[in-house]
């Protein structure tokens, strides 16, 4: 996020981010055949951000703020913010899909983000806060793809949209203290949120339907 926050690394991992961790840094493509779990992974800008519409969704088990897109391996923050990693910041959102659907997930996406911005998203700019789905499959793809072509039909601006629909490698989750954080750190984060303009601008573009 933009350095105007000063943050503290606490002790420790929760013991589920952990084993969330050594499946998904693997780069696979499917949970363990024993769960019926998916996993959506979004880029939306700060990742702080994009976990709490995801969280108070019914059928959603977890989000985990990590990093998608790059070509070097358990890349740091501070790497990954510099540009170095290729990375993009996103939100892995693990679901039930009996009780949720992927395209419920596109739908709270698209509402939490300014999917006409090039340059990053809101006040951070910079290749690892632009917008993309990372689909983990054809089917995803498919869904990917006809949102963010109603979005198109909308025509809510005349610039296009920036988001990419990108086929998901590896996923890496970035250091315990940004898990949770809009939890951890409520002050902080309502600051962040609004000093970088995001739900001011989010409320321009989607209205009531803002936020999810």
């Amino acid at each position: 996020m933009t350095e105007f926050l000063n943050f503290q690394n606490p002790w420790g991992r929760r013991l589920l981010l952990v084993a969330f961790a050594l499946t998904f840094s693997l780069g696979g493509s499917s949970l363990p055949a024993s769960s019926n779990l998916a996993r959506a992974t979004f880029a939306g800008g700060c990742f702080w951000c994009m976990e709490p519409p995801y969280d108070k969704l019914d059928g959603v088990v977890e989000t985990i703020s990590g990093f998608s897109g790059g070509h070097v391996e358990t890349p740091p923050y501070r790497a990954v913010v510099q540009g170095g990693t290729g990375h993009l910041e996103v939100v892995q959102v693990v679901y039930d899909p009996s009780v949720i659907s992927y395209e419920r997930l596109l739908e709270v996406y698209w509402r939490n983000v300014d999917p006409f911005q090039t340059d990053g998203q809101f006040c951070d700019r910079g290749e690892p806060y632009r917008t993309a789905i990372f689909v983990h499959d054809e089917t995803q793809e498919r869904a990917a793809r006809a949102s963010r072509q109603s979005i198109i039909a909308q025509g809510l601006e005349d610039r296009p949209i920036d988001t990419r629909i990108i086929d998901f490698e590896a996923f890496y989750p970035a250091e315990d203290y940004h898990q949770d954080y809009y939890k951890n750190n409520p002050v902080r984060y309502k600051y962040y949120r609004w000093r970088c303009g995001r739900d001011q601008r989010l409320e321009e573009l989607w209205g009531d339907e803002a936020g999810g």
